[in-house]
């Protein structure tokens, strides 16, 4: 199975909003009000795209909260958490 492209979501202080990037060109993919909005129902998913891809949550202020395989049956099994 090949890799998944990997993303990142953490907040931009400059624009004072979310920023989801493409961590393979550090291009943003989509921005977001707040982190709930990011985060809510299915929201990350459609904005990863049909091809999936693994996003890592930041905190706000420093340090990765958790994260996301899309599609989750992609996820690796023998992952920690």
């Amino acid at each position: 199975m090949p890799n998944l492209p990997r993303f990142t979501l953490d907040y931009d202080e400059k624009k004072e909003d979310w920023a989801l990037t493409k961590d393979a060109n550090d291009k943003v993919v989509r921005r977001f009000e707040t982190k709930q909005d990011a985060t809510k129902g299915g929201v990350l998913e459609k904005a990863v795209g049909p091809d999936g891809g693994s996003v890592r949550i930041h905190k706000q202020h420093s340090g990765i909260q958790e994260e996301r395989t899309y599609p989750r049956s992609r996820d690796p099994r023998k992952s920690k958490g």
